[in-house]
């Protein structure tokens, strides 16, 4: 899970946006209606990002899902841009860092999260950059070896080999590892797993 944004600065901006509703009432200035439909979709977008960091096509089809007026959300989401508080690139940056190393996602597949998030291809490209081929292989050898270590006995057979096997390789796909990468590695850690067992049988 991505981290929140500064809940001091959600709070700075509540009462900012208060203040300025009190300044404003009673005069030309201030449209109560417009101004009252905006607070209502503020507020939910303030409690979306309590929970936690969000994109800004993510948050806008959220708001837009509980059924405000699209031409109100756009202006509570630019509000809430110049604000600070929604900002695709650091959040592409810390949905790459986290879950790339808390549930060993591979750049293929954080790529498509955060397209499916709306998050532009350059910004993707930007936030994919703190991933390297080193990274990428390390990630998924400490995933694949995790694995291999639930082999309590060495297969007897090719056909339990190849059982075995699959699991490994299961484990690196879920993650969106590439299909060559996976066999590779699965097949290293799983040779190494069953020399293991065989030398300490052996012992």
């Amino acid at each position: 899970m991505t981290s929140k944004p500064d809940p001091e600065k959600i709070e700075q901006l509540r009462q900012a946006l208060a203040e300025h509703a009190a300044s404003t009432s009673g005069t030309g200035l201030f449209d109560a209606e417009a101004e009252e439909a905006k607070a209502s979709v503020r507020k939910r977008a303030l409690g979306l990002l309590d929970q936690r960091a969000r994109s800004r096509a993510e948050l806008r089809g959220r708001l837009i899902d509980a059924e405000f007026n699209p031409g109100t959300v756009d202006e509570v989401i630019d509000d809430l841009t110049r604000a600070g508080l929604i900002d695709d690139a650091a959040f592409a940056r810390e949905w790459v860092r986290q879950r790339h190393a808390r549930r060993g996602k591979s750049a293929s597949a954080l790529d498509r999260e955060l397209r499916d998030k709306g998050v532009d291809g350059s910004i993707r490209a930007e936030a994919l950059d703190q991933i390297d081929a080193e990274d990428e292989e390390a990630t998924a050898r400490k995933f694949a070896e995790k694995k291999a270590r639930s082999l309590r006995e060495a297969p007897a057979d090719y056909q339990e080999y190849q059982k075995a096997l699959r699991r490994v390789v299961g484990v690196l796909a879920r993650r969106g590892f590439p299909n060559a990468m996976s066999m590779q590695i699965a097949r290293e850690v799983l040779d190494a797993r069953i020399e293991n067992l065989s030398e300490t049988d052996s012992g």
